[in-house]
This record gives C-alpha cells, sequence and structure tokens, in this order.
C-alpha cells in the first residue's frame, strides 16, 4: 500500500474518533503506546498537532449558575428571590412551582427585580397563584417584556410570584419565586 494511503487512512480514522467522541482523554503527545481508548498508538507528526481545532460548546459563563434576583418595591428593602428551574451552560436544575422568599407590599405598587453582574436581560414574564397552592395551575400573568422587570404589584391577599428570565447572549434562563404579600 502506497504511503500516501496509509496516512490518509489514518487522518481519516482521527477525524472519526474525534468526531464520535471515542475517546474521553487524550494519550500524552509523543507517546508509542495505546491511546485512552486502549487500541492504536496515538498519531504522530504534523496530522496529530492539527488534526483538530480545540472548540468551546457553551459561550463563557461569568459565574456557574445564574446571578441571584432581588425584588423590592420604591424604598423598600431588596429581597432575594427562591431560585428555581434554571438552564445553563451545559447544566441545569429543575424545580416545582416555590412558595418564595418573603416580601410585603402596598397594593399598586411597582415591583422592580435586580440582577446584577456582568449578565444582561433578554425577556422576562411574571406570574402569581395564591399562597400555599401548588403546581402553578392557574397562574396569573403580571406582567413581561424585555428590561428593565418592573410590574404592578397583585390586588390584596398573599400570592406566590415567579419571574421567568432568559438571559441575554444565549446564556440561559432562570425562574425566581417570591412570597408577596399585598396590603
Amino acid at each position: 500500500m502506497a504511503c500516501s494511503t496509509i496516512r490518509r487512512q489514518s487522518v481519516a480514522r482521527l477525524a472519526i474518533a474525534l468526531l464520535a467522541g471515542a475517546c474521553a482523554g487524550a494519550s500524552p503527545s509523543g507517546s508509542a503506546g495505546p491511546s485512552a481508548c486502549g487500541s492504536a498508538p496515538a498519531p504522530e507528526g504534523p496530522a496529530a498537532l492539527s488534526a483538530a481545532p480545540s472548540a468551546s460548546r457553551t459561550p463563557s459563563l461569568p459565574t456557574a449558575e445564574p446571578p441571584a434576583a432581588s425584588l423590592a418595591v420604591e424604598g423598600g428593602d431588596p429581597v432575594t428571590g427562591q431560585m428555581g428551574t434554571f438552564t445553563w451552560g451545559d447544566g441545569g436544575s429543575d424545580s416545582p412551582w416555590l412558595p418564595g422568599s418573603p416580601i410585603a407590599v402596598g397594593t399598586g405598587e411597582a415591583l422592580t427585580v435586580s440582577i446584577p453582574g456582568p449578565v444582561a436581560v433578554a425577556t422576562w414574564s411574571a406570574k402569581r397563584i395564591p399562597e400555599g397552592a401548588t403546581g402553578g395551575s392557574g397562574a396569573t400573568g403580571l406582567g413581561t417584556g424585555g428590561p428593565p422587570i418592573v410590574f404592578d404589584a397583585p390586588e390584596a391577599g398573599s400570592w406566590s410570584v415567579q419571574v421567568t428570565v432568559d438571559f441575554d447572549g444565549g446564556l440561559g434562563s432562570a425562574t425566581y419565586y417570591w412570597l408577596v404579600t399585598t396590603r
């Protein structure tokens, strides 16, 4: 068999192995022993060095999880929400509807959600269910839109309020909860 044919076949086998993700690790450069897959020796020379460029699967994430979110009314102290379901990079967490972090507000007050840090909000939506209800069935919308996250307090009563945020740049999404007592 000609040397160029053997070289093409070796490069083709290497490309298939890389594309299929057949190996979890790689042999140290220049080793003549079996590769991490336990089969043929690791290729050497220029073809091995330029076979596949490294690529990142997700955008660079500033944190391991989505940032915290705080809810406040004008003149009041912010309250950090309970984080529920989120997707972030290659991971995430699935959560049921949570009761939320308690905060007392007045009827008709504007509620503002703040998310600090280097990530930006693309879109958001807010819903509420009566305190103690589970599963989110029958949730009533409180608002939706782009930044900033501002919506009116629900009518008098105790409500589990859910705010779902989609982050700019495709970083992911997160759902936050507060137990809002409107007086």
